[in-house]
């Protein structure tokens, strides 16, 4: 196919116009053009053995690197593309290498000498000796014969030359490579050096150095990714919607809360959820701490445990959710916006965070979803006896109250607007009939 405005055409009709006026096509036709046939006429002349008329198979080399640079930009490896592609350019460049120096060979005489190739009667023996003889040289390892004339020690020479022109190649190359690898590792998983370096400056390191570096190790043996927002940072809102909800939103639908939400309301809540992962012990909200994230379990286990930190009180598992309210102003909530309990990691958990400002973004977009949740807290908050009621029926009655008066005030200000149209109204007519008896007295005048 081709590309238009960017998109992929893949219409037969349309790609055989577009290759016909394409620079390709005359390239591609004189590269298959059967020009060997001209080498049963006789007096064609040859390059060191080979028909010259063949040489028209160079013209596909603009094509080949072509189709690679194509296969790197479409691959899901491209590092590992361009490894083999490095090692069949250096294979390649070791048979070309040993063709000529079978042709010089030839030219010179086979085994006239302790340089050149050996007579032997089997051909693949002969190309087996080129090769290794080339493999050598390219490769300065030595042990090779000694040049013993002039064109011999040219030859050798300009294969040491390339041999250094290729090996600076090759370890830029793979220079490059590890370098897109750690530059591809770092865009996804943090590094754990400059973390250990500080705590290595403040003498603090030991036991608490050991459960960063598992923590990191922990990210990337499990494919955890925590940096999320911005591997997708530069992506169009509507795109970056579609990308989070398919790796996120099967996990959201299994917890409680969303089940009987609507699929936009998920997909603007996916947009403001951050992976976060808690190592063992490590505690993810304490008592009495203020709330400003609510949490709910993609993978692992949660334990509420007592004011010593030891004793289970309940353990939660992938699907459920916590600190909602702390987030939510629900009356008669005697606890405000402090944390209700203290939640443990008990292994490594996997998490989704929500702020208290998405979640007020959210919600305020959709009622009805607010009104789910907000059931739900007076529900636990009825549970944990630390729901008022008599506060609640008061706020309840306040807010009533309040509502009448803001209606009253908006009736009163909508009879005042009246008023001021209807005296803007009369002053406007009063100035029109003072103009014209102005007007009238200066005529009379």
């Amino acid at each position: 196919g081709f590309l238009e405005d960017g998109i992929l055409v893949q219409d037969i009709s349309r790609m055989w116009r577009h290759y016909l006026r394409s620079w390709a096509f005359p390239w591609d036709v004189a590269a298959v053009l059967p020009t060997e046939l001209l080498c049963l006429l006789p007096g064609v002349p040859g390059v060191l053995g080979v028909p010259a008329a063949r040489a028209n198979r160079c013209l596909r080399v603009p094509r080949l690197f072509e189709a690679f640079d194509q296969c790197e930009t479409r691959t899901g490896r491209p590092n590992a593309f361009r490894v083999a592609k490095l090692m069949m350019y250096l294979v390649l460049g070791i048979h070309w290498h040993s063709c000529l120096y079978f042709a010089l060979s030839a030219w010179l005489g086979l085994g006239t000498d302790p340089w050149v190739c050996p007579a032997f009667a089997c051909p693949l023996r002969r190309y087996l000796h080129s090769f290794y003889f080339s493999t050598l040289v390219l490769a300065m390892v030595g042990d090779t014969p000694a040049p013993q004339r002039e064109e011999e020690f040219l030859f050798t020479i300009a294969g040491f030359l390339l041999a250094v022109l290729g090996f600076a190649t090759i370890t830029g190359s793979i220079s490059a490579v590890i370098a897109n690898l750690s530059a591809a590792n770092a865009a996804f998983y943090p590094d754990a050096g400059p973390v250990q370096r500080y705590l290595r400056a403040r003498g603090t390191g030991g036991r608490l150095a050991g459960r960063v570096l598992r923590w990191h190790q922990h990210l990337r043996m499990q494919r955890k990714l925590p940096a999320e927002r911005m591997v997708l940072q530069h992506l169009p809102q509507g795109l970056r919607a579609e990308v989070a909800a398919s790796v996120h939103l099967p996990a959201l639908r299994r917890v409680g809360l969303f089940r009987d939400w609507g699929h936009e309301v998920l997909r603007q809540l996916v947009l403001r959820l951050r992976p976060q992962v808690f190592g063992p012990g490590e505690f993810v909200c304490r008592r009495g701490d203020v709330g400003r994230e609510m949490y709910f379990i993609r993978e692992g286990r949660l334990a509420v445990v007592a004011e010593d930190g030891i004793t289970q009180l309940a353990v939660l598992g992938a699907g459920l959710y916590f600190g909602e309210i702390s987030l939510i102003n629900i009356k008669g909530n005697t606890a405000g916006n402090r944390r209700t309990a203290n939640i443990v990691s008990i292994g490594y958990s996997d998490l989704f965070c929500l702020g208290k400002e998405d979640l007020a973004e959210v919600l305020a977009e959709f009622p009805q979803a607010h009104a789910a949740m907000e059931a739900k807290g007076r529900e636990l908050l009825l549970g944990m006896g630390r729901l008022d009621t008599g506060a609640e029926a008061a706020a309840v009655a306040a807010e009533a109250k309040a509502e009448q008066r803001l209606r009253g005030l908006e009736v009163a200000l909508e009879g005042l607007q009246t008023q001021a149209a209807r005296l803007l109204a009369q002053l406007e007519a009063s100035t029109l009939r003072m103009a014209l008896r102005i007007q009238h007295l200066e005529g009379q005048v």
